[in-house]
């Protein structure tokens, strides 16, 4: 297969990547230059939904907070692991490849932030009327960006399609069956 043909065969991958990767970081750019860390929000629904800055020096939820060095480079063992392992993965069908773009966009978009900033730009807070213990303890998520929404989405995305069409199986214990 020649390179024309791998994009092409990958398009969907790309584009979405794009896209994630772009949308994230122009919000993320918006956020830094008319936000001031940890102090100014814009109130979009009133004890629910604001717009803030806060600086995540963690991964998802403020996990391993101080950890950007490991986390960049996990994040580049996981890019590397998605290439080795493509045809593992399914990446010829649609859905996998719009799983996985979203996935890869945002995992770039947070790198570019630990590498640019030193901590990951977190934008979307939102405060629930209730609380679940562990998830919601106060009634407030923890703020996430674009980038989050893309990965949590790839990942659950694509293990609901993994347990929805398995891999078919190959070698002899196929034939076997």
């Amino acid at each position: 297969m020649n390179t024309l043909q791998r994009i092409k065969a990958y398009q969907r991958l790309y584009v979405i990547a794009a896209l994630i990767f772009v949308f994230d970081q122009v919000s993320k750019w918006w956020i830094f230059n008319n936000l001031v860390i940890n102090e100014d929000f814009i109130t979009i629904i009133q004890d629910f939904f604001y717009i803030v800055h806060v600086g995540n020096e963690g991964a998802a939820w403020g996990m391993f907070s101080g950890h950007g060095g490991p986390l960049t480079l996990f994040a580049a063992v996981a890019l590397v692991a998605i290439y080795c392992f493509r045809h593992s993965l399914q990446l010829k069908h649609s859905l996998v490849q719009i799983l996985f773009g979203m996935m890869i966009g945002g995992i770039i978009g947070n790198a570019i932030d630990r590498m640019v900033h030193g901590h990951v730009i977190d934008f979307l807070d939102f405060h629930f009327p209730f609380q679940i213990p562990v998830v919601l303890p106060n009634g407030h998520y923890p703020t996430f960006n674009i980038a989050d929404c893309g990965i949590v989405i790839g990942v659950f995305g694509y293990i609901i399609f993994s347990f929805l069409h398995p891999e078919p199986e190959s070698g002899s214990a196929a034939k076997r069956s």
